[in-house]
Order: structure tokens, then C-alpha cells, then sequence
């Protein structure tokens, strides 16, 4: 059986409506009791999943991994992608509660703003697990399951910097830095997370931001979009590179990281040196060609495959397991999480770094 550690971290607070990182501290009761278990329930029960936008790979594999192995496991699932924004998601838990569902994963397109449906579904009797993202301005959540989205900021932050010394082994470097859509609370832990390694160098004159464009609120791009990337890079590029070099671009996925190498090409710049994030097939190859410097392997398979876990876990009434000296906060509660290790994948190891994968694995060979 599993174990509910008895300590738990917390890694990141919920400011406002954005999540940030913060101190550790030790559990107290308000930890103790933020989870939430069954007796059990049945086990052809229905399962729901809201997904958000269907903006990357990940999250397309994400709903046919959810279907497959819930529906293996017993289970009735429910999935879902709110392709039409918050309101689209909304009435799909709405959905998900009349029929039943025991157990709602919500991977939110916004988490700031399903907070009556959350609750509607706790009075209903289901268990809220947070999925990839943090759900935010609500106590109606019981779980919360992801990668270490602050430990991965700080690889893309480290990789930007090694890329760059690799490049051009003696400063200064002029960077830019991009994030991800301001209505997903993962866009600041990850912001924050590379800023903790990349603030003290640009406060040294390592790097330097040559378009002043430093702060989270100027770096943000909406629902992730590529095109709003590339306009924005074209923008910085005509603006401030009209005769300086561009060494290096914090760029926070995969999909954004290739709309900025695609303007730095298109303006007949040289490619810099550029981060990524969920080790997308295209991005994968951009590594292999040394054009992308970097990415993050966060395997979808495995993050459905604990999640699916919990699920189980809730249906046998078992108590289900977080990680040790782990916790995360939003406004209202200190939410028990697991989390799991990204990897940083680079030129250096991209031939082995997915050697499981079935997809990436042959490329990669």
C-alpha cells in the first residue's frame, strides 16, 4: 500500500492569479488535510478529463494515452478539450458532473476561472486532481500531479547559459526572453524558475536583455500561439538587432522555439542559441541538425500513467502517495502533489535520451 508522506515542501505560491515560486516550509494541518480520499467507488465508474487547447503534441497525446488507459483499466473515461476557451471548458465539467463522473482530471485552459464548476463537482462528491497545470483561486482541489515545472525553468536557464558559453566562450551575450500564455499558471513557475538562474548574470552584465523586455508581463504569448512568437520576434529583431548580434533567446517550448528560429532565419540572422520545452518530433530533429539548442523531456506517458494511478488508487479507497518534502500552495490550500523529474536534453545526449520512446526513439537512433 502506498504511504502519504508525512512532510511535505512547499515549491511554489499562488500570487493573485499567478503562480510563483516560494520557500520551504514544514507541513502543518492545513496540509495535512488538503487532500481527500474515498472509500472507494465503482470501478466501471465514469472518469472525467478536461483538457485545454489542443496546442501541442503532448496534449493530443495526452487524450488518446487518458482513453486508452482508462478504459483498460475499467474505467469509463470522459475526455475532453476545451478547444473553445474557458467557457468551452466550463460546461464540459458541468457535463462531466451530470454524468456522474467520480474522479475529474482538469489539465485548465485557465485555472483562475473554474472555480464554481470545481466546487460544483466537490459537492457532487467527485475528487478534483489538477493535471500539468495549478488550479488557481479555488479550495476545490484535492490533488495535483505534474512535472517539477520550476526545476524546469531552471534547466532551460542553465541550458540557455551553457549553450551560449559554448558558442562563445567569453561574454557579454545579448539575450531575449520569451514565456508562455498568461492565463496558465505554469507560465510563471517556469519564467521564474529560468529567471532564478539568469537574473543574476543579466545583473552582472553576462547577459543583457538589449530590448529592455525583461519582466514577465513583457515576455508573456498568448494561448501559446507560434505566430504570436515569430510577430514578436520580428518585432524585437527589426527594433533592437538592426546592427547587434542576438546570442541567445530564452524561449519557454518547442513550438515557440521554432517560430523564433523561423524569424531569426527569415530577418537573415544567424540562429541563436534557443531553449525548448516537451521534446517535440520537429524540435527533436532542430536538436539533431544543431539549429534548437535545447529541450525538456517531460513524457507524457508517464505523467497519464500516474495519474491514471491515482485514479486507481481512489477507487480501492487506498491513500495515494505524494512525493516526499513536496507540496504546493494555491490562495486557499497547500495541495498535495506529486511531481516528477524533467531532463534537460541537448546535442550531447539526444541519441539516448529517448531510447523508449516509440516515436522520438527511432529518429533519434
Amino acid at each position: 500500500m502506498r504511504k502519504i508522506a508525512k512532510t511535505l515542501t512547499v515549491l511554489a505560491a499562488i500570487a493573485t492569479l499567478s503562480l510563483t515560486a516560494c520557500g520551504r516550509s514544514d507541513v502543518d494541518s492545513e496540509a495535512a488535510k488538503a487532500g481527500t480520499g474515498l472509500s472507494g467507488f465503482a470501478a466501471d465508474s465514469v472518469i472525467g478529463v478536461a483538457l485545454p487547447k489542443k496546442t501541442s503534441e503532448n496534449w493530443t497525446l495526452a487524450e488518446n494515452l487518458f482513453n486508452d488507459g482508462l478504459t483498460k483499466a475499467g474505467f469509463k473515461p470522459s475526455v475532453q478539450f476545451a478547444n473553445g476557451g474557458v467557457s468551452d471548458q466550463q460546461n464540459q465539467i458541468s457535463a462531466m458532473i451530470t454524468s456522474g463522473a467520480k474522479v475529474i482530471v482538469v489539465g485548465a485552459v485557465d485555472g483562475a476561472q473554474l472555480g464554481a464548476q470545481l466546487q460544483q463537482a466537490k459537492d457532487a462528491g467527485a475528487v478534483i486532481i489538477a493535471y500539468d497545470r495549478m488550479l488557481t483561486n479555488t479550495a476545490a482541489v484535492d490533488y495535483y500531479v505534474a512535472y517539477d515545472n520550476f526545476e524546469v525553468g531552471k534547466l532551460q536557464g542553465q541550458a540557455l547559459l551553457k549553450g551560449l558559453a559554448a558558442k562563445k566562450p567569453a561574454g557579454p551575450y545579448n539575450v531575449e526572453l520569451f514565456a508562455g500564455s498568461p492565463d496558465d499558471a505554469n507560465s510563471k513557475v517556469f519564467f521564474d524558475g529560468a529567471m532564478s538562474v539568469l537574473q543574476p548574470k543579466i545583473a552582472d552584465g553576462t547577459l543583457k536583455v538589449v530590448s529592455g523586455q525583461a519582466d514577465f508581463g513583457q515576455a508573456v504569448t498568448q494561448d501559446w500561439k507560434a505566430e504570436n512568437a515569430q510577430k514578436r520576434m520580428d518585432s524585437l529583431l527589426s527594433g533592437s538587432y538592426a546592427s547587434a548580434q542576438l546570442d541567445g533567446v530564452l524561449s519557454p517550448n518547442d513550438m515557440l522555439a521554432r517560430a523564433i528560429i523561423t524569424s531569426a532565419k527569415s530577418a537573415g540572422k544567424s540562429v541563436p542559441v534557443v531553449t525548448g520545452q516537451d521534446s517535440e518530433v520537429q524540435s527533436v530533429k532542430s536538436i539533431l541538425a544543431s539549429e534548437q539548442y535545447s529541450t525538456i523531456n517531460k513524457d507524457t506517458r508517464k505523467l497519464v500513467e500516474h495519474t491514471i494511478t491515482m485514479v486507481q488508487d481512489l477507487q480501492q479507497g487506498v491513500a495515494l502517495e505524494v512525493n516526499d518534502n513536496r507540496n504546493y500552495k494555491n490562495e486557499f490550500k497547500r495541495v498535495p502533489a506529486y511531481l516528477l523529474p524533467p531532463v534537460i536534453v541537448t546535442a550531447e545526449n539526444v541519441k539516448t535520451a529517448y531510447v523508449d520512446d516509440p516515436v522520438l526513439g527511432p529518429i533519434t537512433k
